[in-house]
């Protein structure tokens, strides 16, 4: 009889260790399903991100439009923080995290595709002056975030970083951006704007 009993029980024994395999193997199958469902979803939220940050300049036209909707929207910024007191510490710190991701991603899309753009068109030393202006900007942004934010002087560095900005834009808007579109044919117009906006996809 021991020996009947002895195999029935080896059997029952296999079978649970079959279902446990079974059962784990489905729960990591699970994980592994979960997993990357995260990170499809994570990647959607990514490119929805980008989408939204990107949209006013793609829906803008031109790139000398797009590029003119950008300072407007930064200044518009500059106007809410300027209009804090001292003790608006957290806000003043989310504003400025806020002018510096819309300037950086604006300082690419200038400084891969619209300066090379204005040397090949013959106006070198105008884009090197305007790049290194951008050396400036980087420049206020380090000393703003280094500066306590309850101090006055930061208030006034914001302004004088305002100036500064308002003096590169206008060179930008009135004189060499009309010249550069005026100048090149409305093929090549297209093809910088797409140029320029998939540049800013990638930081947006």
């Amino acid at each position: 009889m021991a020996t009947t009993t002895e195999p029935k029980r080896n059997t029952k024994t296999a079978a649970n260790n079959t279902a446990k395999t079974s059962s784990n193997g489905a729960n990591l199958g699970v994980i592994a399903g979960a997993a990357a469902g995260g990170a499809a979803l994570g990647l959607l939220a990514m490119l929805g991100r980008k989408a939204a940050v990107q949209a006013p300049s793609a829906l803008a036209g031109n790139w000398d439009d797009a590029l003119k909707a950008e300072h407007k929207a930064v200044l518009k910024v500059f106007d809410t923080l300027e209009a804090t007191d001292d003790k608006a510490t957290i806000r003043r710190n989310m504003l400025l995290a806020h002018i510096k991701h819309a300037l950086m991603k604006h300082a690419i899309e200038e400084e891969n595709v619209i300066y090379p753009a204005l040397r090949e068109a013959g106006k070198t030393e105008q884009a090197d002056e305007l790049n290194a202006e951008h050396g400036y900007v980087k420049q206020f942004l380090y000393e703003l975030e280094n500066m306590p934010s309850t101090s006055p002087k930061w208030l006034e560095k914001v302004k004088e970083f305002r100036a500064a900005l308002e003096k590169h834009i206008r060179e930008e808007e009135d004189q060499l951006f009309p010249e550069l579109r005026a100048q090149l044919s409305e093929e090549k117009n297209k093809a910088l704007t797409l140029s320029m906006n998939k540049e800013g996809f990638k930081v947006a």
